[in-house]
């Protein structure tokens, strides 16, 4: 049997501006605080996992910082599952036996940095010619659609509208109401204030059904992990083991194809993928899951993802939110951190900020926002091109 792995220690910088700190400061200070909490220095590190988007391969960079002992380095870039992908690389390693402790950082500076839209339709020539791999076919951005993000999950918001009306504007910005209201427990979300119906509808509209406070807010940030072979952990002090949390499922799944896909992401198909091979892994099925971090990158995102998670009957998305189920008093709380919407995307952090959230809850150590009785949760980010990054955690039995 291969490995089992635990989170050991985990830390998540506060979201939003940081003008003083650059992407190294953040990436350290997540780093020194998760090896702090896992109670280890980078003498014990064996391995480190380093994702960043926006910045390049700073992995190395970071070492300088925290300390130089010559590990393998494995600088990852993944779109929004950059930071779930750099937890993986951890896990992969523990499980061939290769080590028993990794690191894996998430880190990005996007404050200011707008909806990263990549509009491409302007710089197209006049008459288009074939050339070369990629520009063998032609780019459809503003011309027949957009691979733009908020224009593309407003598409998939319209269909899902157009396979069942419900799904209208309103419904829309009462996802995002519970993703607001539920910022307000959280000291590190970006954004921790509640926004009633009104104001959300009534927010600028950025790409219709999604007005501004129903799309992700792009903040600076930075999550750490500390991995632990079960081997290792249980050579240690019981309270560090009763506080480790058990990483039943990592999964890593891009999209197969399917019809359509080349010209628009499908979001659906790789995130169903990827749950259901996590719930085998884990043993378990989403009916037992205490609470779920999802990628809601946009109001739309959440509402089909209820459905590839498996957290409700296919097809019945809008009746499980209508039940107040994924509020944090209901009996499948979604996003209790405030969601992408509120807590933040800076883009490589999130993925391992979402552990962080369920790790947290699995610890007992969620202030205000605890769930109690929480013993096993669900992280989800989607990174297009696309890949699914699942995590399923438990609590530790001790």
């Amino acid at each position: 049997m291969s490995e089992n792995v635990w989170i050991l220690g985990i830390h998540m910088t506060p979201f939003g501006k940081h003008a003083d700190k650059d992407v190294l400061d953040l990436a350290s200070e997540a780093a020194l605080a998760a090896m702090k909490d896992a109670n280890v220095t980078m003498k014990d590190i064996q391995i480190l996992g380093y994702g960043n988007l926006m910045g390049g391969t700073q992995g190395q960079s970071l070492q300088k910082n925290i300390g130089q002992t010559g590990i393998p380095v494995f600088n990852v870039s993944n779109a929004c599952a950059t930071g779930a992908t750099a937890l993986r690389a951890g896990v992969m390693a523990i499980k061939a036996g290769e080590a028993d402790y990794a690191l894996a950082v998430g880190v990005e500076k996007l404050s200011g940095a707008g909806l990263l839209t990549g509009n491409t339709a302007g710089a197209m020539p006049e008459n288009w010619t074939p050339k070369g791999r990629q520009g063998a076919i032609m780019p459809l951005d503003g011309y027949i659609g957009t691979t733009g993000m908020a224009g593309l999950f407003a598409q998939i918001g319209l269909a899902y509208n157009d396979s069942d009306p419900r799904a209208d504007f309103e419904l829309f910005a009462r996802i995002a109401e519970k993703s607001h209201s539920h910022s307000t427990l959280n000291p590190n979300a970006a954004y921790q204030k509640a926004m009633s119906l009104e104001q959300i509808m009534g927010d600028p509209m950025i790409s219709y059904p999604h007005t501004r406070s129903m799309c992700s807010a792009n903040c600076d940030g930075a999550a750490a992990a500390v991995l632990v072979s079960e081997t290792k952990l249980r050579t240690l002090p019981l309270e560090q083991q009763r506080r480790a949390v058990k990483v039943s499922a990592s999964i890593i799944a891009t999209d197969p194809w399917t019809p359509g896909n080349q010209e628009l992401a499908d979001v659906n198909t790789v995130t169903k993928n990827a749950s259901q091979a996590a719930y085998e892994q884990a043993g378990i099925g989403p009916e037992d899951l205490d609470l779920a971090e999802l990628h809601d990158c946009f109001a739309a995102a959440e509402l089909v993802h209820y459905d590839n998670l498996g957290l409700c009957a296919p097809g019945n998305a809008i009746d499980f939110f209508n039940t107040g189920a994924t509020w944090r008093t209901g009996k499948m709380p979604v996003n209790v951190s405030g969601g992408l919407m509120s807590k933040g995307h800076p883009i490589a952090a999130t993925g391992i900020a979402n552990v962080w959230e369920v790790a947290t809850h699995l610890r007992g150590e969620a202030g205000p926002r605890q769930i109690e009785g929480a013993k096993v949760g669900l992280a989800h980010v989607i990174g297009l091109g696309s890949t699914a990054g699942v995590h399923i955690l438990e609590k530790s039995g001790l």
